[in-house]
């Protein structure tokens, strides 16, 4: 490879912010070769970039779906099952419509089964 050509890198806008705090946009940049999924790349980036980066993931521990659920390019996808292309910038957000807690972690749980809900007397 000469000094010119370099490695194709996948490049991830990630919109970072807490709860109905400021929102910005923070890239990152991965090999190719680092990542299969998004979430193989949310998780790179956390290991070996940015450790405060906050994304939600239980399939690898608790084999419990849907947990990884963000938009990426404006599509609601499964982390883990989405694929990024090489030499691309991908921008990733947290869900539509759910309160964000931070980062791409949204708050998932219905609100009557909150711990410490006070909505408990509606019924």
């Amino acid at each position: 490879m000469s000094a010119k050509e370099e490695k194709p890198m996948i490049c991830l806008d990630v919109q970072r912010g807490v709860g109905d705090g400021p929102t910005h946009v923070q890239r990152y940049e991965l090999p190719v070769g680092a990542a299969q999924s998004l979430l193989d790349g949310l998780r790179w980036v956390r290991e070996n970039v940015d450790p405060t980066l906050a994304v939600r993931y239980s399939c690898i521990n608790a084999n419990a779906c849907k947990e990884c659920m963000v938009v990426l390019d404006g599509k609601v996808v499964y982390a883990c099952m989405a694929r990024m292309q090489p030499g691309a910038t991908h921008s990733v957000e947290p869900l539509p419509n759910k309160a964000r807690i931070r980062d791409l972690v949204s708050e998932i749980a219905p609100v009557k089964e909150r711990l410490g809900s006070s909505d408990e007397d509606d019924d």
